[in-house]
């Protein structure tokens, strides 16, 4: 997980004049509440698959969960590089996020306890996992449970004034 703040840096070239780099906390607030992220990852053949999940912001991390035999946990069995974002599907309104990292999965089981609360508390009663065996169990399924670090990062910020924010994590 990163541990210091990432340098913020606003790529001119697509930033409106006057246009400033984002600050990181500020990304941060808009990953807590984003509530539909879309993962891309690679398949096994090289072919890209994106699909759309929920995730949670803890400790400096994106969180995912998926069933072990889903197509998006096939392809970080082989591939743990993936792609997260969120943001408003306008134009010229809002803020779009993207987290580029390396999924990987947790399985220490306090860890977990943390993160299916955290589930629970921002989706609410439907969301509400056990732990047992290094997975959430919901119903008659299991899921295994990744962390993505970000590596780097891009802000998107769409209307006046447009700007793209990178954030570089050492």
């Amino acid at each position: 997980m990163p541990s210091k703040e990432p340098r913020a840096e606003l790529d001119t070239r697509y930033s409106s004049a006057g246009a400033a780099a984002t600050p990181w906390s500020d990304a941060v607030r808009q990953l807590k509440a984003a509530e539909l992220f879309w993962i891309s990852s690679v398949r096994p053949d090289g072919r890209p698959h994106v699909t759309p999940l929920p995730a949670v912001w803890l400790d400096g991390a994106l969180h995912f969960c998926t069933g072990p035999e889903e197509r998006k946990a096939r392809n970080v069995a082989a591939n743990p590089e993936v792609v997260l974002t969120t943001g408003v599907n306008l134009w010229d309104k809002g803020y779009d996020l993207v987290v580029e990292g390396s999924a990987v999965r947790i399985t220490e089981e306090d860890r977990l306890r943390r993160l299916a609360a955290a589930w629970e508390e921002k989706y609410g009663s439907f969301w509400h996992y056990e732990v047992q065996d290094g997975c959430f169990h919901h119903g008659p399924g299991h899921a295994y449970v990744f962390e993505v670090a970000p590596r780097t990062a891009f802000g998107f910020g769409k209307g006046e004034p447009f700007s793209q924010t990178r954030w570089r994590f050492a």
